[in-house]
């Protein structure tokens, strides 16, 4: 497969790569005879797969988190009237630029403020968190917006180890004990829970776990339980085609899912036109780079020609991170999620923002929803 990119070299889309499904679809075409494939004609159309929202719920330089929240409303409003079918937050700590921390209030507050969208975890942090203490919080967001509640599950920390300290008190909980917590929280949320205490609220409401992953074990996870799986490949996706093949391959259907359900992690930088969106990405790449780094800032304010002026290590942490990316106007970024899809064959796509004008960030989001003048 391959997944487009814009490369801090030359500021062009010029990267492929090939995964485990390229033998059986079309050879993908160079990035320059892709680019000039493109001008010439328009691709065929994306299938009508699902597509939603992840928030980190930013926090801009200068800003706080108030602000940021206030931005996450009216974000998942716009994309509630646009026909994204979910709204995302995840957990991260000690992060300056993330106000996403104490996830299940801010997915009360996103559910409380719009009508049908579902809004959910993308994810939670299992091992920061008892299972019943979450089937309790999502027990009680479930109980006051029903049918709207996703529960996405990680094993990460969701911060460095002195954060995940400071988070459990003490380190001796095994991540790789993930797979327990996941089915005794299950369990906890089921109608018939097989274990002596009961989540209340929480009992018999069934919300929808997910898999989240970014390596191999949440795709076995996933498979095992019968569980449908979101691949994190907005940020890690080295590891993307394997994990979906594997996923796929090993699928064990279950009461919650008769089949695989592949959703995929994809970053949109779209405005109208070429040099703005190129322009507006810059804030996510100063934020990755400084992230990698060891220097994790607020999201910074975008910069003109902020690629041009990196050096080799900054690059290579970017072609690393971002490959699963659309940069441009958008019928570039149309085409893009097409080329997506069709690669992949996701069942839904997770569309993430991360733009420092909360204007122009809304524009994007809404470029990658409209798909209807193809």
């Amino acid at each position: 497969m391959y997944f487009r990119f814009w490369p801090v070299s030359t500021g062009r889309v010029a990267a492929h790569a090939h995964g485990p499904a390229a033998d059986v679809r079309d050879r993908p075409l160079s990035g320059d005879q892709l680019r000039v494939e493109n001008d010439r004609r328009r691709p065929h159309l994306c299938p009508m797969i699902p597509f939603s929202v992840l928030d980190l719920s930013p926090i801009t330089q200068g800003s706080d988190a108030a602000h940021s929240f206030r931005n996450t409303l009216d974000l998942a409003r716009h994309a509630e009237r646009w026909g994204y079918k979910r709204f995302w937050l995840a957990e991260h700590h000690g992060m300056p630029g993330i106000a996403s921390a104490a996830t299940s209030v801010l997915i009360g507050y996103v559910a409380g403020g719009t009508s049908t969208i579902r809004v959910g975890a993308g994810g939670i942090m299992l091992p920061n968190h008892s299972p019943l203490t979450i089937a309790e919080q999502f027990g009680t967001l479930e109980s006051l917006y029903p049918g709207r509640i996703d529960l996405g599950l990680g094993r990460a920390p969701g911060s460095d180890q002195r954060t995940a300290h400071a988070l459990r008190r003490t380190l001796a909980s095994n991540p790789d004990e993930f797979p327990r917590d996941v089915q005794e929280l299950a369990d906890y949320l089921s109608d018939s829970p097989r274990q002596a205490v009961r989540a209340v609220p929480g009992t018999g409401l069934n919300v929808p776990l997910w898999i989240l992953g970014s390596s191999l074990f949440g795709a076995q996870v996933a498979a095992a339980l019968g569980l449908p799986y979101a691949f994190a490949s907005h940020f890690a996706p080295a590891q993307m085609m394997t994990a979906i093949e594997l996923y796929r391959s090993e699928f064990r259907p279950s009461r919650n899912l008769a089949k695989p359900y592949v959703m995929l992690g994809f970053n949109v930088f779209a405005a109208d036109s070429m040099e703005e969106a190129k322009f507006r990405a810059t804030s996510m790449q100063q934020a990755f780079v400084n992230l990698r780094s060891g220097r994790p800032s607020q999201l910074p304010p975008p910069v003109e020609g902020y690629t041009e002026r990196l050096g080799p290590q900054e690059r290579a942490i970017l072609e690393q991170v971002l490959p699963c990316s659309s940069i441009g106007t958008p019928d570039l970024v149309r085409a893009d999620l097409r080329n997506f899809v069709k690669q992949t064959a996701a069942d839904e796509l997770m569309i993430t923002s991360q733009i420092f004008d909360h204007a122009a960030r809304l524009r994007s989001y809404e470029i990658a929803a409209d798909r209807g003048r193809d």
